[in-house]
């Protein structure tokens, strides 16, 4: 990748609208892209969703989401979508892919270099994929979500659109969860904190483990002192950001990297967050937010003389 680049395309994941409505941390980061690279000049082509918003050129096979229309075959849209992109490849001088491993497997039928940035790896399982095409160029998002033997080019952190997310005055006196409801963010973590500490607790996102939410959520929920709200847009972060004396992350296996640490950040909200993967390094202890081992040590941080 030696030559200049003129013309980029960005292959966006089609689980939900590019940007999402609400949750989609991978369409959040392809959209940013896009309209950062269009805002300097690029030529950019965006390969996303009929239905997204963007200021590049939209490349789309695809109305909706498969998340957002029942009536949409994930797999069928996925590989139309991801096929469309590299039979237009030739057409670009770079492919910015930020499809997973599932993009990687047509990355030798073409001749235009491929970068792909890995927001994460779901599953041992997926590895062999990887390994197959480790020489291809790769972007990890934190240093700790990083494989052995794969030819990465950088640790680029997923940045965010500042101007959606206004520094507020301090004041709020409520804990704030946003994020899936799935056992690996810790949402029922989180609610021990706020029963420890005697403070009321707001849960924003989508129900991802419906048996995990129904059984370990929901008992506890009792619209006074834990509360599901559902699923927030911007407008609803920047909500409940003003009304948070801090944002709860408390996870139960290693952060990748964690969008919501940064939005809270960048409207001035602290972090409490589980000291797991990438967390040391958005979180500057003691200064941004706290980084701990359990829930003990985050009442510890809410209340230090008990």
């Amino acid at each position: 990748m030696t030559k200049p680049v003129k013309r980029v395309a960005i292959l966006s994941p089609i689980a939900w609208r590019t940007p999402p409505r609400h949750y989609g941390a991978w369409e959040t980061v392809a959209s940013n892209i896009a309209e950062g690279l269009v805002a300097r000049g690029w030529d950019v082509t965006l390969f996303a969703s009929g239905d997204s918003v963007t200021r590049a050129h939209l490349h789309a096979v695809v109305d909706k989401g498969y998340e957002e229309d029942a009536t949409v075959d994930p797999k069928v849209a996925e590989y139309l979508h991801i096929s469309e992109a590299f039979e237009h490849a030739g057409e670009f001088d770079l492919l910015h892919s930020h499809y997973d491993f599932m993009a990687l497997t047509y990355t030798h039928l073409v001749k235009t270099p491929v970068l792909t940035t890995i927001h994460g790896f779901s599953s041992a399982k997926i590895m062999p994929v990887y390994q197959k095409y480790r020489d291809g160029y790769f972007v990890s998002i934190s240093d700790s979500d990083r494989a052995a033997g794969l030819n990465y080019l950088a640790t680029v952190y997923n940045g965010i659109d500042l101007s959606l997310y206004p520094l507020q005055e301090p004041g709020g006196e409520d804990l704030i969860f946003l994020g899936r409801i799935h056992p690996d963010k810790g949402v029922h973590l989180a609610i021990k904190v706020a029963r420890l500490s005697g403070m009321r607790l707001i849960i924003s996102g989508i129900v991802q483990d419906e048996a995990y939410f129904r059984e370990q959520i929901k008992p506890h929920l009792d619209d006074k002192n834990i509360l599901y709200i559902g699923p927030v847009d911007v407008k609803g972060k920047n909500e409940l950001f003003a009304r948070a004396r801090a944002l709860l992350h408390i996870n139960t296996i290693p952060e990748r990297f964690g969008l919501v640490l940064v939005e809270a950040n960048a409207a001035g909200v602290p972090v409490i967050a589980m000291d797991l993967g990438s967390c040391r390094e958005v979180i500057k202890n003691g200064e941004t937010g706290f980084l701990v081992a359990n829930v003990a040590e985050a009442v510890q941080v809410l209340w230090p003389n008990l």
